[in-house]
């Protein structure tokens, strides 16, 4: 069975099924929004409640050193280094791309779930696979078992 990480956003609300699913089939899975160290996901909210009017310099100075910030990154490092594939869930933002870029990067296996409407990225190219069910996510994780 695969140690994957689900790689997506708080806003897609099919991502906490999609990760049952792959637990349903043996899979151990980091879940950003409840991870190993039992401490609750990260959100900008938690270090400041009106993080979206930051300007960028601001963004910069609280990402390099809020406690808040460090905690929540290093949990989801210490996850993506314990995984051997992570599955990008579509939709998502910019750090579950980064994200999915470094496993690609680390030459770990990337599978990309998409779904009709999501805008075509030529770069999806770098996964291992890309699919448009989660029946299809699972026919490629038995493949590489």
């Amino acid at each position: 069975m695969a140690r994957i990480y689900a790689a997506s956003s708080w806003r897609n609300e099919k991502q906490p099924a999609i990760v049952e699913a792959l637990r349903g089939e043996g899979h151990e899975v980091y879940d950003f929004r409840n991870p190993f160290n039992g401490v609750p996901g990260f959100a900008w909210s938690e270090i400041d409640p009106h993080w979206q009017a930051w300007s960028a310099a601001r963004y910069r100075e609280l990402l390099t050193t809020s406690a808040i910030a460090a905690r929540g990154f290093v949990s989801d490092l210490r996850g993506m280094q314990w995984a051997d594939t992570c599955v990008l869930i579509l939709p998502c933002g910019r750090s579950a791309h980064l994200e999915a870029g470094w496993f690609c990067g680390q030459g770990k296996r990337c599978i990309i779930l998409t779904q009709d409407g999501e805008e075509p990225e030529l770069m999806a190219l770098l996964a291992t696979d890309i699919c448009v069910s989660i029946d299809e996510v699972l026919t490629a994780l038995r493949r590489a078992a």
